[in-house]
């Protein structure tokens, strides 16, 4: 059995909740335990570096001192979201370089009785993990149902194998990596040129016609070479495009539907585990068409289920309108047409 330790972060109980239960629901059939750190705080998503970068720094490595302080036979420190994995490699590998910022991290830390030292814990992706240590051949084992006909775009976003602190990642502009694990799930894998841009990030906050823009980009890319869904390994890559498609269609005036996915969750699908307890149906750009293509059914997404209920819901009048309403006709009437 492997075992590491795991860094949640925040998203997993809210906007991540799918990739959740899908890592939940897989690790298990790879034999695989991940110990989650206790009294873990926020990694600071990505503004707090710019506002204060010592304050952002000592709130990561608060996380690498639990880390270092409950590594129990695993050094290895398991993080499932790209921000939460670039920010805590980042801190682990600035402190290595510098002296004097490892200083002032400490003394930050020390107020809490807390201390890291360089080096000690290894931060590792989920994805990487699956590759390199698990590997394609047992993940291949698995395999019950496999996704043969579902054609799929792998989104890699731009923060995993970007910058690259300890040289992880073979091709930090092209990566392959995601491409053979959804190929050795038995998908068909379109060659997709921007599996390595980015989303947005929080554009969409600060400058939302810019973040429209990126994401519309990326669907349209995706949409051009034929992918029925983008597969992604970051709940912020998936909120972004799944929660802001809408609006995008609307600040457009077009009308896309691309549903993007969890590598976790075609995971599942490809052992056979129920599509409800790998998280389908919390999306908003419904996955039912893209999976319909190979056979499975999935759970309504929110949107669809939202859809649901304001048609069977009475429409109330808005105030104003001249016109009456009309009443149904009998079930003995004849319907003048």
């Amino acid at each position: 059995m492997a075992k590491y330790m795991y860094y949640p972060g925040c998203s997993m109980d809210g906007t991540g909740k799918a990739y959740h239960d899908s890592i939940v629901a897989v690790l298990p059939e790879l034999d695989i335990t991940l110990a989650e750190l206790e009294d873990w705080n926020c990694c600071g998503a990505t503004e707090y570096m710019g506002i204060s970068p010592l304050r952002s720094q000592a709130l990561v490595g608060r996380n690498l001192a639990l880390a270092e302080k409950q590594k129990n036979g695993s050094n290895t420190l398991v993080a499932p979201c790209s921000a939460c994995y670039v920010n805590l490699a980042r801190t682990d590998a600035y402190v290595r370089e510098s002296a004097v910022l490892a200083r002032d991290v400490n003394d930050a830390l020390s107020a809490d009785g807390m201390h890291y030292t360089p080096g000690a814990v290894q931060v590792r992706h989920l994805l990487e993990i699956m590759i390199d240590d698990i590997g394609l051949e047992v993940i291949g084992k698995h395999v019950t149902r496999p996704l043969s006909g579902l054609k799929l775009a792998p989104y890699m976003g731009c923060l995993v194998s970007r910058p690259d602190y300890d040289d992880r990642w073979q091709h930090r502009e092209h990566p392959h990596a995601l491409d053979q694990l959804l190929l050795t799930l038995g998908a068909d894998v379109v060659e997709y040129s921007r599996r390595t841009d980015c989303c947005g990030g929080h554009m969409t906050q600060i400058s939302p016609e810019t973040g429209l823009e990126l994401i519309r980009r990326l669907i349209v890319e995706a949409e051009r070479v034929g992918a029925h869904a983008m597969v992604t390994v970051c709940p912020m890559c998936q909120m972004n495009i799944d929660f802001y498609q809408r609006e995008m269609n609307r600040h457009f005036r077009e009308s896309h539907h691309m549903p993007i996915l969890f590598f976790t969750q075609l995971m599942g699908l490809a052992y056979g585990v129920p599509a409800k307890r790998l998280g389908f149906g919390r999306e908003i750009i419904s996955a039912r068409p893209a999976l319909a293509n190979i056979g499975i059914d999935t759970p309504l997404s929110e949107e669809e289920d939202a859809e649901g209920v304001a048609a069977a819901k009475p429409q109330r009048r808005r105030r104003g309108d001249p016109t009456l309403p009309s009443p149904a006709p009998r079930a003995d009437e004849e319907v003048l047409r």
